[in-house]
């Protein structure tokens, strides 16, 4: 291993630095010199003797954490700071949290889920079951290291590497032969550290959970002034049933948000609210999104919509070559008919104009950028009952008794429940030193990350969980793929200037496409961005049997199986 001062974030490669001694120095100063000259070297040699060097390590063990480990397993160790796999399913979800998509659709391609066709949604307990099935069937415990925070991540790599001009050279190897990442891991929350030294890291810590996005507000009007309780998502999640149950049953409770947790809250505050003594809950939505009570439309199945060869030919995609460039402008009559078909059966299924929950903005907006949430059972039942309200308001503030809003109104309330949502881009930048830090997301606030997973300006890191489709555990575990076969050096990366000219087109895209291109998400192309990593790998992208399932049926992680690989 080579010298370097552990104690600096950019640590060059190189000799220890000796402390200068003065030539005025009397034979007691030198005499001190000496003696710290040999205390340094004696911490340097006890640090590197006491780190712990492995080629790759994985940082979290959820869904993609699992994935990487599975296919890294011969590289790396896993950290996982809780006692479970899980991630989000384990820590952040509520009592009545399900899967938004049917078990086929979320599923890894070696392990499908007992009764699969079943039509019921898996619960957050049913997924985090399967996926320690997953990890015992594949031996993938072994490489996990439970309670072991992640609490620091040091670059010790060249120089050469942390420069901010963007130089049309090669993305360098993935396994150089020598550390190029420092990670300190502390063990069940002692106050002591392990340090491991890595040539590269895979950062599965995901969007969710952990750091979570709070509304600010002016003085005199923030959750100080109000005499009830403030929750966020992320703490009620930590509650079991009995005691979630307790918290809202007879309260006035007001829920910020209208996504998928902010629905599942409504739900369970109407449910703990039966009898003549319950509340009505009230739902406070700040932007209005589609919602979708099932995957049929108008007697159809939903993925002849979105989910096929066919459906996705009509919507942009990166490097879609110059005929489907020219073609595009003709075909967005086709996409804005298509939306309006869907938002037809939608407004006729459900009773948006009637609580006034229709959005201003079309249906494909929602799905392209993954914001579209299948509604709970009975969701809309309990609203024309009385026991889920609905308040729109752009800006909101607290006051004594509970929220005030733009228009002068107040809604009085006990308990204020925020489904804000997740400051997931600032979780990682807390992790990650500069400058990387400061590189992470560009000026849209987008993430630039090739295939979903090298940063091009990040030397030896990957990331996984922060692209979006509606089968996540499928793209996590198609790119864990990849990148294991990029490890093994089966092929090569493309240059930085070509990675981060991908990445801009692929931004480009989503901002034509959606007003929410932030949520990166890539559910209108996911069938043509899985080609493009099976023509990477060296496979046949095309993975039916026939033309007619290729152009009108389904895609799954079922197609990309290995041993389906010709």
């Amino acid at each position: 291993m080579r010298n370097y001062d552990p104690s600096s974030q950019f640590a060059a490669p190189g000799p220890i630095n000796r402390p200068h001694i003065s030539n005025k120095s009397s034979k007691v100063s030198t005499q001190k010199a000496a003696r710290k000259l040999y205390s340094h070297r004696k911490d340097m040699a006890n640090y590197q003797n006491q780190i712990q060097s492995h080629r790759v390590g994985v940082i979290g063990a959820g869904i993609s954490g699992t994935a990487a480990a599975k296919h890294l397993a011969h590289y790396s160790p896993v950290f996982e700071a809780s006692d479970s796999l899980g991630g989000v399913w384990k820590h952040c979800s509520f009592s009545s949290t399900k899967l938004q998509t049917p078990r086929y659709d979320y599923e890894f391609s070696d392990y499908p889920w007992p009764e699969r066709d079943s039509s019921s949604f898996p619960s957050h307990l049913e997924i985090v079951e399967y996926l320690c099935n997953y990890a015992k069937h594949f031996d993938v415990l072994k490489y996990v290291k439970f309670n072991s925070r992640v609490v620091e991540i040091r670059y010790v790599g060249d120089r050469e590497t942390t420069q901010h001009d963007v130089i049309p050279a090669e993305y360098a190897t993935l396994l150089r032969g020598y550390p190029i990442w420092e990670v300190a891991v502390e063990i069940n929350q002692s106050k002591s550290l392990q340090w491991y030294a890595f040539e590269f890291l895979v950062i599965c810590i995901g969007k969710y959970g952990d750091i979570p996005k709070m509304p600010t507000f002016a003085p005199g009007k923030g959750q100080e002034v109000f005499h009830g309780k403030v929750l966020h998502s992320l703490d009620y999640s930590k509650l079991d049933k009995d005691a979630s149950r307790k918290l809202l049953h007879g309260k006035k409770v007001a829920i910020v948000g209208y996504r998928k947790s902010a629905i599942d809250l409504a739900m369970e505050c109407a449910e703990a609210n039966q009898g003549p003594n319950g509340q009505p809950c009230t739902m406070v939505i700040r932007t209005l999104h589609w919602t979708v009570p099932s995957y049929w439309i108008w007697g159809l199945p939903f993925f002849l919509f979105f989910s096929t060869r066919s459906s996705q030919f009509l919507h942009d995609r990166p490097n879609q070559g110059r005929f489907k460039t020219i073609l595009a402008p003709l075909l967005s009559p086709m996409r804005k008919a298509l939306s309006k078909f869907v938002e037809s059966y939608l407004v006729w299924k459900l009773p948006l104009i009637k609580h006034g929950l229709k959005p201003d903005h079309p249906f494909l907006e929602d799905y392209a950028s993954c914001q579209m949430a299948i509604l709970p059972d009975n969701f809309f039942s309990e609203a024309d009952k009385g026991n889920i309200l609905f308040k729109r308001a752009s800006k909101w503030w607290f006051w004594s008794g509970g929220i005030e809003f733009q228009d002068n109104t107040k809604l009085e309330a006990d308990i204020v429940l925020l489904a804000t949502g997740y400051d997931g881009k600032k979780k990682l930048q807390d992790l990650i030193p500069q400058p990387f830090s400061s590189l992470l997301v560009d000026s849209s606030g987008i993430m630039p990350l090739y295939r979903g997973t090298i940063h091009p300006l990040i030397p030896n890191m990957a990331f996984m969980g922060y692209v979006e489709s509606l089968s996540n555990l499928h793209t996590a575990e198609l790119r864990c793929k990849w990148l294991s076969r990029i490890a093994d050096e089966k092929f090569k990366l493309p240059s930085i200037i070509k990675m981060i000219e991908h990445t801009t087109k692929e931004t480009d895209i989503l901002k034509r496409t959606t007003r929410f291109y932030q949520k990166q998400c890539i559910a209108a192309f996911s069938i043509n961005y899985s080609d493009e990593i099976c023509e990477e790998m060296g496979w046949n992208p095309w993975r039916k049997k026939n033309w007619l399932l290729e152009a009108f049926s389904p895609y799954n992680s079922q197609d990309y199986e290995e041993k389906k690989q010709t």
